[in-house]
């Protein structure tokens, strides 16, 4: 969603666009690095430290775009309502890549050596953040499912995307966007399947076409509420289609 703006001087205009691309770099890189810093550093702490290293970083990132935007960039907060056909496209691709993840894992990769040393990856690292019963389980992926979710359209699409498409051509912004997504999914995906490398591009990949097209899903519709659906119904999918399954097997 474009927000209409004034017109401005050549000055103000080069000043606006340093601000944007500033307010971008930080935005597409910060995630990654707090990835690595509460996933993989902060991993010989306490519980309770790494808990608190991991609420903090959170609340940086996910108040940043608002504060930029208001305060740096002096714009309106606001986003476009869902739109019909923006819910049906989400929908219908969230539910068939939802799908399709489930039905590829239990047919092809559940059960094989690699994931099972995930599995028990996974396992080590859910426990380490306090998640020992399957009911803190289902806490855990219910928030990441509706809320974090939302957090990250509003994050990576209100943000990042709209930022970007003010600065390049709308391709090259889908492509800057979605890749920058996919970074810190990156981090994630190295813990977990170290020294498969071919397994972890396999996987961003399919991470990176979602961040694409929910970005042209968000140009289309300007509504972060249509690309927020599909993105919870994928992340339900593999947290309760999937990554239940592997810690219910894990070593």
């Amino acid at each position: 969603m474009r927000v209409e703006t004034g017109p401005t001087t050549p000055l103000q205009s080069h000043s606006y666009g340093t601000q944007r691309w500033a307010g971008l770099l930080f935005a597409m890189l910060f995630p990654a690095l707090i990835t690595w810093g509460y996933f993989v550093l902060a991993e010989r702490f306490a519980t309770g430290t790494q808990q608190t290293i991991y609420l903090v970083v959170k609340i940086i990132q996910f108040a940043f775009p608002a504060v930029w935007t208001y305060f740096a960039l002096r714009e309106p907060l606001r986003t476009s309502r869902p739109t019909a056909s923006g819910v049906v496209m989400g929908t219908v691709f969230g539910a068939v890549v939802a799908g399709a993840g489930i039905v590829v894992f239990n047919a092809f990769l559940r059960g094989t050596p690699t994931f099972a040393t995930a599995a028990e990856l996974m396992q080590r690292k859910v426990a380490a953040f306090g998640i020992d019963s399957t009911a803190k389980y289902f806490v855990l992926a219910s928030f990441y499912s509706l809320f974090h979710s939302l957090l990250e359209e509003y994050y990576w699409r209100w943000f990042v995307f709209q930022q970007l498409e003010r600065l390049l051509p709308f391709s090259i912004a889908i492509v800057v966007s979605g890749i920058a997504f996919t970074l810190h999914h990156i981090v994630v995906l190295a813990v977990y399947f170290q020294g498969r490398p071919w397994l972890i591009a396999l996987f961003a990949s399919a991470i990176a076409i979602g961040g694409f097209f929910w970005a042209w899903l968000y140009h289309r519709s300007g509504s972060m509420f249509d690309t927020w659906l599909s993105h919870l119904l994928i992340d339900a999918g593999l947290f309760f289609g999937v990554g239940y399954q592997l810690l219910q097997h894990a070593p």
